[in-house]
């Protein structure tokens, strides 16, 4: 049985070694390397939907989220800047979870921070907190130029086995994501500042963007507040809904999309 085993390995191995020729071709075939979270999402739940057996489909997507992590570094540069100010790190062990135990990671006291090291390109992703009232760094993405955007939800497998990090996160770049074909999308939006979370929802809901959820920030003396709202789906720029909401100073912003997390199970 242990012979079985070391062919299987050799074979697993060989495997892993031509996908690595295979993405090193398409690296020197001249198109620009990208960062495709939407790829990466799709092509783990394509697997997780084929897998059987004793194998704890956690174990799955720890297995190619390092592998994806090692073909993206193949491609070009990849580091990972994190605003983690709390003690525990919580959003670093997150990073790592996803990124790759050895992909080059800095770490922050301020989310500002982290998005200038994307905006300037010494890193090709940010980490930063899930959005509150108290975490607001996502009004600077609304007049930020040249754009960012989210691209991912943190944790991706959303069950969280003893001793994992429980923090929630986004992850910003400099690029658009792709589709995964389970996608959440987060628009921006300025409205008057005695705006109601009832009145919006309703609007949303009128045009055909369910909200999901939604963050509020008034700003002390500022006539204009700004508002996060996650909704389903992937929507562009020139969405023709975007148009239909009457509380609204100026045409929402589509902040983000990511890919649906997978919620997983016990093992």
């Amino acid at each position: 049985m242990r012979a079985e085993l070391d062919k299987i390995d050799d074979a697993v191995h060989d495997l892993l070694m031509l996908r690595a020729e295979i993405v090193e071709h398409v690296a020197r075939s001249g198109k620009p390397a990208a960062f495709r979270p939407g790829r990466e999402a799709s092509i783990i739940r394509r697997l997780l939907g084929r897998h059987h057996g004793a194998l704890p489909p956690i174990a799955v997507v720890r297995i190619w989220r390092e592998l994806l992590a090692g073909t993206t570094t193949i491609q070009g540069g990849f580091s990972v800047a994190v605003c983690d100010g709390d003690q525990g790190v919580p959003l670093t062990q997150l990073a790592r979870e996803h990124f790759g135990a050895l992909t080059p990671l800095r770490a922050y006291g301020s989310a500002g921070q982290a998005l200038v090291d994307v905006s300037q390109g010494a890193a090709s992703v940010a980490v930063l907190p899930y959005p509150s009232e108290r975490d607001n760094w996502w009004v600077a993405l609304l007049h930020h130029e040249p754009r960012l955007h989210v691209i991912g939800r943190l944790p991706f497998w959303k069950a969280r086995p003893d001793g994992a990090p429980i923090a929630q996160a986004l992850v910003v770049a400099a690029t658009p994501a792709d589709a995964s074909e389970e996608d959440q999308s987060l628009l921006g939006l300025e409205c008057d500042s005695d705006v109601s979370r009832a009145r919006l929802s309703s609007e949303l809901s009128s045009a055909g963007l369910k909200p999901q959820t939604m963050v509020l920030v008034r700003h002390p003396g500022s006539p204009i507040a700004n508002v996060l709202v996650e909704v389903e789906g992937y929507l562009s720029d020139d969405d023709l809904r975007l148009s239909n909401l009457g509380s609204v100073l100026r045409r929402p912003i589509v902040l983000g999309i990511y890919a649906v997390p997978i919620a997983g199970g016990a093992r």
